[in-house]
């Protein structure tokens, strides 16, 4: 008897984070999933055959849209029931990983592969909220639960 397939909820900032999402597809390509990303050219020709749901950006420091993204996530959390959320960041993963953690959803973070020395400050934000939490460089200042598991690139 197999097991049913995960519901995910892929969650990127466009650009580079899409992109090394999209480059995990081995670890969700067999599973349901929902992608949450913002509303730029590239994420909607990458994802035009997959299902998804436009945050509101840009993410940096905007409390405003920090505020709209975590309306949004609660809604799409409510929606979409995910067993798991997988981000690659940045910002927008940070609403995202609180509503999933008052939901007590599995929450994976891949820091990003532009990150050689430090964290992120979107991975210093979730890292406490993440069940498992890679780091795509072995930092020297790397959180102790980090796990370098080498590169998504």
């Amino acid at each position: 008897m197999s097991t049913p397939p995960e519901r995910l909820l892929l969650v990127a900032c466009s650009g580079g984070h899409l992109l090394q999402l999209l480059a995990l597809e081995s670890a969700w390509q067999d599973e349901q999933r929902v992608w949450v990303t913002l509303p730029t050219p590239d994420a909607k020709a990458l994802l035009e055959a997959e299902q998804v749901i436009y945050a509101h950006g840009p993410t940096p420091r905007s409390l405003v849209n920090l505020l709209l993204n975590l309306h949004l996530a609660c809604r799409v959390v409510r929606r979409c029931k995910p067993t798991a959320i997988i981000s690659t960041g940045a910002g927008l993963a940070v609403p995202f990983f609180i509503v999933g953690r008052l939901h007590h959803l599995r929450l994976i973070y891949v820091e990003s592969f532009t990150r050689t020395r430090k964290l992120s400050l979107s991975g210093r934000i979730v890292y406490p909220l993440a069940d498992s939490f890679f780091v795509q460089w072995p930092l020297e200042c790397a959180p102790r639960r980090a796990i370098y598991a080498g590169s998504v690139v």
